[in-house]
Formats: C-alpha cells, sequence, structure tokens
C-alpha cells in the first residue's frame, strides 16, 4: 500500500501551477498523473497547496554534541520538517567539532533515531577547527560527511587554504568556506561597518573581511581544481569575484540567506535588538540589491538559512557580548516566497529551484527532484493563508529570530521523507 498525494499541484516547465497527483511506495515517487487509481492506497488531500521536491538547507547548526541547551539533532531536524527541509547538512562547530569518524557516526545515529529529516554533517577541514592541522579527509569522506569546512570561522592561513583545496580535490570532496579574514576585524564589532555602526559609535565588520577570502579562494581553486563553495554571501564585491569565478572556468559555487536578502543594517531597530546580529552582519542597501541581483543572473548559486539557535539567556547579553546568529529553518520559505515572489523580484520556479534542485546539483545529491523513480523526499505548500511568525510554535528551541511577527503566506503544511510523512498539518 502506498501513498497518493491528491488534490495538489507541481509547476509545470512553464512555472505554471497544474493539477497533479503523486503516489509514493516504498520510499520513491512512482506515479503522477492528473488523476491516479486510489484502489489499496491511502489518498492524502493537499488542499489544493503546491506539492515540491523536499527542500534542501546547506547550512544549519544543529549545536549537538556540546550544546544541546542551543538545540539537538532531534529538535533541529523536527525544525527542519516543519518548514519543508527534508535534507539539512549541519556545521561541524560542535563541541568536540566534527573532526573524527566517531563525531561523524553520532551525527548520523541521532539523526537517524529522531527519524525525521535527512541530516548529513559536515566535516571539519582542520582539527577542533584550529587551522593548524588538516582532519582526516578520507576518513570522513568515508564516514559519510556532506563536505569539508571549518563554518564559524575562516581558514587563515592562505598555505593550509591550499594544500586542503588540493587533498580534496583528489578525494572529490567539495571545500565549504565561511570567509572572513580575522586581520580586519575589530574586538568587539557586532554590525556592519556602514551608517548604522557608526550612528551609534560602534566598530563595524568590513565587507573586505569577507571579500578578500573569497578572492584568494577562487584563485586557490582555480589552481587546484577543487569544487569550492562560498557560505553566507553578503558583500557585494563578493558577488563580483564569484561572479568573475564562474566566467573564468572555476568550480565555484556560493549560497545567501533569506536574512541577506530581505534586510539590511539599515532596518536595524535602535534598541540594537540582538536578534538583528548575525555574521555575516546584515550590510548595506546596496549589498542586498547585490545579492538580489546575483540569484537572478545565477550568480548565486542556492539559498541557505544558516539557521543558528541560541538561548534566550545568551542573546540577553547586549550587542556586544551576545554571540551571531538567527534561526532560519522554519520561516525560511514564507519569508522569501512572501518577500520576494509575491512582490515579483523572483519567480516561484526560481524560488523553489534555489531550495531544492540547485544544491543538489552543485553537491551531487540524489535529491532536490520532483520526478517518478526519483526519492519520495516531499514538500506540499499551502500558498494562501496567511499567518503571522510565533516564534512560540518553534520546533526549534531557539526562537532568536528579527522576523517574528512578519504576515506571510507559503507554510509548509506535510512533509515526507523517503516516503515516510514527518509532518503534517493539513
Amino acid at each position: 500500500m502506498g501513498i497518493i498525494l491528491g488534490n495538489g499541484n507541481v509547476l509545470n516547465q512553464a512555472g505554471e501551477l497544474t493539477p497533479m497527483e503523486i503516489l509514493v511506495e516504498k520510499g520513491r515517487i512512482t506515479a503522477m498523473g492528473e488523476t491516479l487509481d486510489r484502489e489499496g492506497h491511502e489518498w492524502i488531500d493537499c488542499h489544493g497547496g503546491m506539492i515540491s521536491a523536499g527542500l534542501i538547507d546547506v547550512h544549519v547548526h544543529l549545536r549537538e554534541p556540546g550544546f544541546e541547551h542551543k538545540e539537538t539533532i532531534e529538535t533541529g531536524a523536527k525544525a527542519a520538517v516543519q518548514g519543508g527541509f527534508t535534507t539539512v547538512a549541519c556545521m561541524p562547530n560542535t563541541r568536540p567539532s566534527i573532526d573524527s569518524v566517531e563525531t561523524v557516526t553520532y551525527i548520523l545515529d541521532k539523526a537517524s533515531e529522531a527519524g525525521m529529516a535527512r541530516v548529513i554533517p559536515y566535516g571539519a577541514i582542520t582539527v577542533r577547527q584550529l587551522g593548524k592541522e588538516l582532519t582526516d579527509f578520507a576518513g570522513l569522506k568515508e564516514a559519510g560527511i556532506f563536505a569539508l569546512t571549518d563554518d564559524g570561522v575562516g581558514v587563515q592561513s592562505t598555505a593550509m587554504m591550499k594544500k586542503a583545496m588540493q587533498k580534496a580535490a583528489e578525494l572529490g570532496i567539495a571545500i565549504v568556506a565561511h570567509c572572513e579574514d580575522e586581520d580586519l576585524l575589530i574586538p568587539g564589532a557586532a554590525l556592519h561597518d556602514g551608517v548604522v555602526a557608526a550612528r551609534h559609535g560602534l566598530p563595524g565588520i568590513p565587507s573586505e573581511s569577507e571579500s578578500i577570502h573569497v578572492g584568494r579562494d577562487i584563485l586557490l581553486a582555480e589552481q587546484t581544481g577543487v569544487h569550492y563553495h562560498v557560505c553566507h554571501i553578503s558583500a557585494k564585491e563578493s558577488v563580483r569575484l564569484v561572479r568573475d569565478g564562474k566566467r573564468a572556468g572555476v568550480n565555484v559555487t556560493c549560497e545567501v540567506s533569506p536574512h541577506h536578502l530581505l534586510l539590511c543594517d539599515e532596518d536595524i531597530p535602535d534598541n540594537l535588538d540582538t536578534n538583528w546580529k548575525m555574521n555575516p552582519p546584515l550590510r548595506s542597501r546596496e549589498d542586498r540589491a547585490a545579492l538580489i541581483a546575483g540569484l537572478k543572473d545565477g550568480t548565486i548559486d542556492m539559498i541557505a538559512t544558516d539557521h543558528a539557535p541560541h538561548t534566550q539567556e545568551e542573546k540577553a547579553n547586549g550587542i556586544n557580548r551576545a554571540p551571531f546568529g538567527i534561526v532560519g529553518l522554519e520561516t525560511a520559505f514564507p519569508l522569501l516566497y512572501t518577500n520576494l515572489v509575491q512582490n515579483g523580484e523572483l519567480t516561484l520556479k526560481k524560488l523553489v529551484e534555489l531550495l531544492t534542485v540547485k544544491p543538489a546539483e552543485a553537491f551531487k545529491l540524489p535529491y532536490g527532484r520532483l520526478e517518478v523513480g526519483a526519492p519520495a523526499d516531499l514538500t506540499v505548500i499551502d500558498l494562501e493563508t496567511e499567518k503571522t511568525i510565533d516564534p512560540s510554535t518553534f520546533a526549534s528551541k531557539g526562537i532568536n529570530t528579527p522576523f517574528a511577527g512578519w504576515a506571510c503566506k507559503g507554510w509548509p503544511t506535510l512533509t515526507l521523507v523517503d516516503g515516510k510523512i514527518v509532518y503534517q498539518n493539513v
């Protein structure tokens, strides 16, 4: 007996929503058609919602092991499916960091026990993310990592990054970079080095602290042939460098986070609410425009949330001391649909691709496609009902978001992973 998703719509090649039913059996999509034979199958009414391939997020912080007061693999995986994400890749800035086969195995086992979103861990580039010694890339790959990164910090040594790229290229693993040149950082800087930081008399984080690493690494990727991916791109100079790298034939991809697409530093409230503090910081209006332009012309390959939960107590420590980061898994699609698609900045087809097939293609994942034979990772999204973002309803332990109270459409109502219903609010 299978499951039929009925009374739903899918996007066709022209980007139009058309009626479609989908049959799921043994973890795969086995049939698609306007009307399927229901005999012997469970039929689920999608109430006219859009049926999409399950969303993919290549950048989340699940905090376990070591920081379970912020998030666990279980709560993060629940937040993912509630937000329509079926596959998430978790960053290695845990304690211990994901720099050993044992920690990779621990995370995969915990994710399996949770039985929610598929969780694939990153492996750290350097031992304990200290930038001094490379990890066992081959062992981590065999254990099942997604890619390699020291996210949370940038690899400061050019020689170390080149060595990492050479080794990763030999093994066919992507190098994923948090781009930040620490030589350009002022201790205590929390906001972009722009008008808002200046108005409050605060030191700022300059755009070039990001873009210098982006440029350096693109040159190294060109020489080594590695797949190089830029995390949470935020500065117009970084976008230009990635665009130039692609034109030169470098195997470079990048992601942008929803908050950098929707907000700029001028939106930060005068009370400097720390739910607006993230790294990279919200940059200028011009940077935000460059990010949207980069999405439209294909320079930016995908959207990733950089889901970064913290406790309320931690976030209450003031703009200088509170940790960087906001949550994003449960709000990403509604925010992007409401504020980019409904206002005409992006088409619905483009948005869905940026969250499904594009990350899957870039990282050679077998997910992200809505077709017969594909894994039955599916998300049903209500494009009509408007709801207000309410952090008290989050499955995540973190409620640190600047988007509380925003009215949005585009809420996931049903999520399947490998054909199993893991979230239902139909």
